[in-house]
């Protein structure tokens, strides 16, 4: 072992992956409309299940040829953007298999209603495509103020049988719509902009080309300024070649349920969507399910693979109505991304799960909407806990470089994490923000600069511990994950769940400081487990206040750290 080579030249990871896989994994040389031709099981074999109805495959190519004859005739062309405002249903499948023959793009953006008249004001599009649910105001706001002529508006039961529905599902169907919906000149239903291509007579396929922009979306907000990523057919299946294994089954065709996640998120579109579609699992679209129901859908389709983040494991053993003989051995794979997951979080989840028969070991992944989701995978067999993230993909190169450099650290050195790998996005939609996030190193190879902290240990696994440095003034790094490691070893007393939220120190400009949030026992306060916080951490570590709240916040699906530093702030400044 040669130990002046660095991590990402040794790539001691590559023990974990057996020979047999790593002669299936090839980077495929065709669009995402080849690809999912070639690993189609037959044409008259299910590809969706939505609300009750089986899409085919035949359908769903049949509907995206329809699709795009249609935006040829509304106009669009090679190098458009369409922006795309649906949940996850059937029809944005046809869309972006109809924009990517075509030579276009789909731009998603899930964020507030100003935001996302700023992308499409952005991308020029004179037609966007949204829910029947858009309300007169937003209709209004997009024409006005992003010179939108056309609104193509799609029923959510456009597919779907209305009666096989839940009452929590219609309830919360029912809550997407407003008093005053959108109407007017503007106005186009799905089987109008369907029929705009039926008599289309001119060219629809432009030349391939698999680095031209195919999928647009905007990072959530909820760890900084929002971003648009711009992903190619190359990337997209850079990451899904590297992942077709997962969740499979050799002697029965898995189904695959994706639960209230919009595909506006670069992940659900790569790894929870096309994944399933191109390894011959049955995909249940399930969008319009409240998040505190999850639960109930998990109970009623059974699924054998389900995108679990941590706000959905989190709500299931909140709500406490999965029956305790509840069977879950129905899950073949069961783990978490989106965002970190502490000691204590690991340890709660995996007790349910086995009180509950699942045989698969909860696991969590790292990855990144600029790195197409997926950049490691749980193969090592090491204790899921500190941050271990598992270990690259097999096409992935990973190392941890000196912030703000181009330096590559060696095992066991806390650093930036950086990957370079067929995965990566084409770029940010600014020019200046793809610069520093993706440079050209020595080697020759382009680097994503994620920002997050962790360091890569002796056998080739990552550790991911804080999103972006931040140092505390008078010294010492205050890495989130760790600190909330160290209170959920101690196992507390009376703690039944804890967060840090950072936020900018006022009085030391480029310092932070940390504030512990607790969900307590019944009959505790804080005063009764502050003493104990303290002796866990460093004397830097320890929070300005610790504040004693009912449950763990959610907004955009990752814990709303966000809206808590604003109150932190607005609470700060009230006080001086």
């Amino acid at each position: 072992m040669n130990c002046d080579k660095k991590p990402s030249e040794e790539r001691r990871w590559m023990q974990y992956y057996p020979e047999m896989m790593l002669r299936m994994i090839q980077k495929p040389d065709c669009t995402v409309w080849e690809y999912l031709e070639r690993h189609c099981p037959g044409m008259d074999v299910a590809a969706i299940h939505y609300y009750g109805e089986d899409i085919t495959w035949k359908t769903v190519f049949e509907e995206s040829e329809k699709c795009a004859k249609s935006l040829k005739a509304m106009g669009f062309g090679e190098g458009d953007q369409i922006p795309v405002f649906f949940r996850l249903v059937p029809n944005f499948i046809y869309l972006l298999l109809a924009a990517e023959k075509i030579g276009a793009s789909l731009l998603c953006r899930d964020n507030t209603l100003l935001e996302n008249v700023e992308a499409v004001s952005k991308a020029d599009a004179k037609a966007i495509f949204a829910h029947d649910f858009l309300s007169k105001k937003e209709m209004k706001a997009y024409c006005e103020n992003a010179g939108v002529k056309k609104i193509i508006l799609l029923d959510p039961m456009y597919y779907g049988d209305p009666k096989t529905l839940p009452d929590y599902i219609k309830a919360s169907l029912d809550e997407y719509y407003p008093r005053v919906t959108a109407a007017g000149d503007c106005i186009m239903n799905w089987d109008k902009f369907l029929s705009l291509g039926e008599y289309y007579v001119g060219k629809v396929e432009v030349e391939k080309d698999l680095s031209r922009p195919l999928f647009r979306a905007y990072t959530s907000g909820s760890t900084g300024p929002s971003k648009q990523v711009i992903h190619c057919a190359n990337s997209i299946l850079g990451t899904i070649c590297q992942m077709n294994f997962y969740g499979g089954a050799d002697d029965f065709r898995p189904t695959w349920m994706v639960t209230c996640l919009p595909p506006a998120l670069v992940a659900v579109v790569v790894s929870m969507v096309l994944l399933p579609l191109s390894s011959n699992k049955l995909l249940i679209m399930n969008p319009f399910v409240d998040p505190e129901d999850v639960d109930l859908e998990m109970m009623r389709y059974r699924p054998n693979g389900w995108p679990m983040i941590p706000m959905f494991i989190e709500m299931i053993m909140r709500n406490g109505r999965v029956p305790d003989d509840y069977d879950m051995s129905h899950l073949l794979a069961a783990g978490a991304g989106c965002e970190a997951v502490n000691n204590n979080q690991l340890d709660r989840v995996q007790s349910f799960l086995e009180k509950h028969n699942c045989k698969a070991r909860f696991t969590v992944g790292y990855g990144s909407s600029e790195g197409g989701s997926n950049l490691t995978f749980q193969m090592a067999p090491k204790a899921i806990h500190n941050g271990n993230v598992g270990v690259p993909m097999p096409l992935n190169d990973m190392g941890v470089f000196k912030p703000g450099t181009q330096e590559e650290l060696g095992y066991n050195e806390m650093g930036e994490i950086c990957t370079s790998g067929p995965g990566n996005m084409l770029g940010y939609d600014r020019r200046s923000a793809t610069a520093k996030t993706l440079q050209t190193h020595a080697d020759g190879k382009i680097w994503l600069h994620t920002g997050d902290i962790g360091y890569v240990d002796e056998d080739g696994v990552f550790y991911v511990l804080n999103r972006g440095a931040a140092h505390r003034f008078g010294g010492g790094e205050l890495a989130v994950l760790p600190m909330e490691n160290r209170l959920a070893d101690a196992k507390i007393k009376g703690i039944k769940d804890e967060f840090f939220v950072l936020i900018e120190d006022e009085d030391h400009d480029g310092y932070f400081v940390p504030y512990l949030y607790v969900v307590l026992e019944d009959g505790y306060s804080v005063e009764d487990i502050t003493e104990a916080v303290q002796f866990c951490l460093e004397p830097y570590m320890f929070p300005v206040e610790i504040l004693a709240i009912d449950e763990r916040p959610f907004f955009h699906f990752k814990t709303n750290r966000i809206e808590l530093s604003k109150e932190l702030k607005k609470k700060s400044s009230i006080a001086e």
